[in-house]
């Protein structure tokens, strides 16, 4: 590559230039050609850049971003170097990513093991027992919406508060393409199959799309995704991102490493906290709204400590057992008739033995 072109502004002209072709309806297979021809190292970063200055110029709309995505994904697919892609320790969010990654690919390895022998013309096939095999698949591929949800709701925050847009854009609306697809298989799969022929034209309308949709988000994901989240996001954020994975869930994958980064306090992710809220894992009260809280729950809480001394009682307007404030501090077995004591007993016990 001569030295006049291999410059971050010159490539992202000239991948721009052809991005923008290829958008037009040009050849894709002579595009392809071109790009590998004249940016056989593009960072994947500079893909990023290119797209988001097209999507700031409000040259694309999102429609029009999501066709875009699949064309310059399928031309650049396997031409984009990722040497600059930092390290993913162990237990990161973005190892688990990929791990999950690695089990989805092998669920569509086992969906094409079985198109196989559906395309075998030689191969009896049982149709009872393969749209069964089918059915599984695609329920163990239903829980990529934990997959999905993750990254919108934990990483695309974080990219766009430093102005990417444009991969997060993309990403949900062929998140929310992938979900339509697994839903219309799900629907093609609970009704009747009589012959192979029907399974044959079902599987290539119906399954074929979503598969092909699953396993190029993966691609997109490892490939200009996960590197880019990685050089944007700081420690500290990526770890917030840790704490908060398991109020989605894994996708086919449970961790077996702890995440902890060197130097980052074991905060609980709370932010924009006033100095006098009450905080806890999951979020924060002032002690108003935590009094309004318990006052209008329509249950009666009364909390007893190790040591059976009761501590708190809350006092909404429609009690069940009738409390007032004498009872702080005292053994909760003296807050009951003897009559009920030993029920208390039996609780206590219950309790303390799990």
């Amino acid at each position: 590559m001569s030295k006049s072109i291999n410059t971050p502004e010159k490539r992202k002209e000239i991948l721009k230039h052809l991005l923008l072709r290829l958008h037009e309806g040009d050849n894709p297979e002579i595009l392809r050609k071109q790009l590998i021809e004249a940016l056989r190292n593009i960072p994947y970063h500079e893909v990023v850049e290119v797209e988001q200055e097209l999507i700031n110029a409000n040259a694309l709309t999102t429609d029009e971003i999501l066709e875009f995505c699949d064309l310059h994904t399928a031309v650049l697919d396997g031409s984009i170097d990722f040497e600059e892609s930092q390290p993913v320790p162990a237990g990161h969010p973005v190892d688990t990513f990929i791990k999950e990654n690695d089990a989805i690919g092998e669920i569509i390895e086992q969906y094409y093991d079985l198109k196989r022998q559906l395309s075998s013309p030689s191969a009896y096939l049982d149709v009872e027992k393969t749209v069964l095999e089918l059915r599984n698949i695609f329920n163990s591929l239903s829980d990529i919406d934990k997959h999905y949800l993750r990254k919108e709701y934990l990483v695309f925050p974080y990219l766009e508060k430093k102005g990417i847009t444009g991969p997060p854009t993309v990403m949900w609306g062929k998140h929310d393409e992938t979900r339509a697809l697994l839903k219309n298989s799900h629907e093609a799969l609970s009704s009747p199959i009589a012959s192979v022929d029907e399974l044959k034209a079902m599987t290539e309308l119906v399954l074929e799309p979503a598969i092909e949709q699953i396993d190029g988000m993966i691609m997109k994901e490892e490939e200009i995704l996960l590197p880019m989240a990685m050089d944007a996001l700081s420690e500290d954020e990526w770890y917030k991102v840790y704490k908060e994975t398991t109020e989605f869930g894994y996708c086919l994958y449970d961790p077996k490493v702890e995440w902890h980064p060197e130097g980052v306090a074991n905060n609980k992710g709370h932010e924009n906290v006033q100095s006098d809220s009450i905080k806890l894992s999951s979020g924060a009260f002032n002690i108003d709204e935590l009094e309004a809280l318990f006052i209008h729950l329509p249950i009666d809480i009364t909390f007893v400590d190790k040591n059976d001394k009761v501590r708190f009682f809350s006092h909404s307007q429609n009690r069940v057992f009738e409390r007032n404030r004498s009872i702080i501090g005292r053994d909760v077995r003296m807050c009951h008739p003897p009559a009920s004591v030993h029920i208390v007993e039996q609780i206590l016990e219950d309790f303390k033995s799990g």
